[in-house]
């Protein structure tokens, strides 16, 4: 199983409180973290493409980084890592991004792969304008399968005279990527699945629910794969709360959901306002519990992490794993140095 990070592409990360780990999402920041990764046995980086923070009563994500151009210079400050970059596809039209995939593809000798951002985030898209109507809401996928036909024809034979609902092309590039392009996805709905299945390379995910979540959305995965009649693999994302004894990590936990930033949260659950008392508090409460934007906790000493990261292995459909950390600075490489060696599952990769 490959590991990959979720590199730190936005301000203070992915846990919506105070008593995290705070930091801007530079460029440097990205670097050294792109360089621990691949430095610790990392295969691959992902970076999301996202336009705006939470409210201006927040610093969450007050800061954001764009995708494509931050990898265009990530790759050039590594050697073996590979790089997903993330395009919401209401926000830049289709053959110009096969024109900056192959650049970057050229740059990177072949390290680099696109992540395929359907919008379901209306207030992203709706402060430039690029909003098209609620409709997208149920049309999105029918928009993104459009759009990645026109990449595949420019990418495959410099040419595209792809006519359909969204797009009408009559279009000529070159040169072409001297490798294979590959894209990604991260659709969960039964349409999102149909969609990696159908034009993805790997699938993410991050299913709820333990081991067993995994092997349910896995499960999903495969069926699509019967009516696509191609072999996707998942790549599972993880948050990692890594500590130097299981209490330690849950100590971790609870400092951050006391910490939590509620004006933040308040927005992603559009809430106007909540004050603490009677039912209120337990609103609060329940927010609390959402500091990690839902994505699954792996939280332990180096031990139980790589237990469960093992047990996570031995699913043939998983082809690997995405992390978040809470410490950007130091967490990744932590992983690489303590998590890594103890896997059972890494060492019969080391041994070939």
């Amino acid at each position: 199983m490959d590991f990959g990070v979720f590199l730190p592409v936005v301000a203070n990360g992915y846990i919506v409180s105070l008593t995290s780990p705070q930091f801007v999402p530079t460029f440097e920041l990205n670097k050294r973290v792109a360089q621990q990764a691949e430095a610790a046995g990392f295969t691959f980086a992902l970076s999301q493409a996202t336009w705006r923070g939470w409210t201006e009563e927040s610093p969450q994500w007050e800061s954001v980084t764009e995708s494509i151009t931050l990898t265009a210079g990530l790759v050039r400050e590594t050697e073996k890592l590979k790089y997903y970059a993330s395009v919401a596809v209401l926000t830049i039209p289709p053959g110009v991004v096969a024109k900056m995939a192959t650049m970057i593809d050229d740059m990177s000798d072949g390290r680099f792969g696109l992540n395929i951002v359907s919008g379901y985030n209306k207030p992203q898209y709706d402060q430039m304008g690029l909003w098209p109507g609620d409709e997208f809401f149920q049309t999105r996928y029918d928009y993104a399968t459009e759009y990645v036909q026109i990449l595949r024809q420019l990418w495959d034979t410099g040419k595209s005279d792809f006519q359909g609902k969204y797009f009408q092309y009559d279009a000529r590039m070159g040169p072409t990527p001297k490798n294979r392009i590959e894209l990604v996805c991260a659709g969960s709905s039964d349409r999102g699945i149909q969609f990696v299945s159908e034009y993805g390379d790997y699938s993410f995910v991050m299913p709820a629910g333990g081991i067993e979540g995994v092997r349910a959305q896995n499960e999903r995965l495969e069926q699509a794969n019967a009516s696509s009649g191609r072999d996707v693999k998942s790549m599972v994302v993880r948050f990692v709360i890594l500590g130097d004894t299981d209490e330690d990590a849950q100590e971790k936990i609870e400092r951050y959901k006391e910490g939590a930033d509620m004006p933040a949260l308040m927005s992603m659950a559009g809430i106007g306002s909540l004050d603490a008392e009677g039912s209120t508090a337990a609103r609060i409460s329940e927010l609390k519990e959402s500091v990690f934007y839902g994505n699954p906790l792996v939280a332990g000493s180096p031990q139980t992490v790589a237990a469960y990261m093992d047990e996570m292995a031995k699913d043939p459909m998983t082809a690997g794993c995405m992390i978040m950390v809470d410490d950007y600075e130091n967490g990744i490489e932590r992983f690489g140095r303590e998590v890594m060696p103890l896997m059972e599952s890494r060492k019969a990769t080391a041994a070939r």
